[in-house]
């Protein structure tokens, strides 16, 4: 019954944001257009955008995303070029009329936003505040992908070098990545480890790895999220699934290292259950030393 009231609180809110926004209005904003294309303008913004990350960041069927961008052509707002770096590349970018559009869409928005405000109270409107950005907060953060990546691919590489960049600033001496071990990325590719990326739509916003040893325990490597994407429990869920790609793999035990300058990270760790132990390995820029005691399958099996 529990499940079947939360189920029904979410659905009945649905209800509600998409009458309350116009969802349900055949001309979203009296633009004479839907929804779709209106944000489909929006995504594409000033900057322009390529078509391939617009269909993964919308999470539209190609041939959907297709005919909105056809419509939005006919309509002379948009036009559709290769990309200057590769032909292959479809580019999407606002005309002018395109542009003046985008700002009669933004200002109807803000009118939008301001008349479900006016109604209510200063009280009832921080309510309601605080209230959207929890639910946005949450509702992106259940969009995270975590997934099975090539360590020597665009995303790995961009994290990597993000998750470098970030350590040179915060050590106290900062970061040379010679004098780290696993300097080579391959070494992150089965079988001798593993990678994983979490994604945001088609963005890389984090990065977590394994390294497996003969004889010894799995070592978590090259944790990383993003600044933009913390808080939003990224990084609990990327040190559950590396805990889980080495439990499936025969590990009853994980270990990694971390540095003293790293509060957060150490924070994590040991609110999800590592436990300090001696040193292991001589990484040059470490201070403290964990492990885990995994469940493996067998165990779960038993119970």
């Amino acid at each position: 019954m529990a499940e079947a009231a939360s189920l029904a609180t979410v659905r009945s809110f649905n209800r509600t944001v998409t009458q309350r926004i116009g969802v349900l209005d055949q001309e979203y904003l009296s633009r004479g257009r839907s929804l779709g294309a209106s944000r489909l303008l929006w995504e594409i913004g000033r900057a322009g955008c390529d078509v391939r990350r617009l269909r993964a960041r919308l999470r539209l069927d190609s041939g959907y995303l297709s005919r909105l961008l056809r419509a939005l052509e006919s309509e002379a707002l948009v036009e559709v070029v290769a990309g200057s770096d590769d032909q292959r590349v479809r580019f999407a970018r606002l005309t002018d009329h395109g542009i003046r559009e985008l700002d009669q869409l933004d200002r109807l928005s803000d009118e939008l936003a301001a008349s479900m405000l006016a109604p209510l109270d200063d009280r009832r409107r921080q309510q309601l505040l605080e209230a959207v950005a929890t639910v946005d907060r949450l509702l992106t953060a259940g969009m995270v992908t975590i997934d099975v990546a090539d360590p020597r691919g665009d995303d790995a590489r961009f994290c990597m070098e993000s998750y470098f960049a970030e350590l040179d600033s915060r050590f106290e001496d900062g970061f040379e990545q010679g004098l780290s071990t696993s300097v080579d990325y391959a070494e992150f590719a089965e079988p001798t480890g593993l990678l994983l990326i979490a994604r945001l739509g088609d963005d890389p916003i984090g990065c977590g790895a394994l390294k497996f040893h003969d004889g010894e325990p799995p070592d978590i490597k090259r944790m990383w999220i993003a600044p933009s994407a913390r808080g939003l429990g990224v990084g609990r869920r990327m040190l559950s699934a590396l805990e889980q790609q080495a439990a499936q793999r025969g590990a009853a035990v994980v270990r990694l290292e971390t540095n003293r300058s790293l509060d957060e990270a150490i924070a994590l760790y040991r609110s999800s259950g590592y436990v300090e132990v001696p040193a292991f390995n001589d990484e040059h820029y470490a201070h403290h030393w964990f492990q885990k005691a995994l469940r493996t399958r067998a165990d779960r099996s038993r119970r």
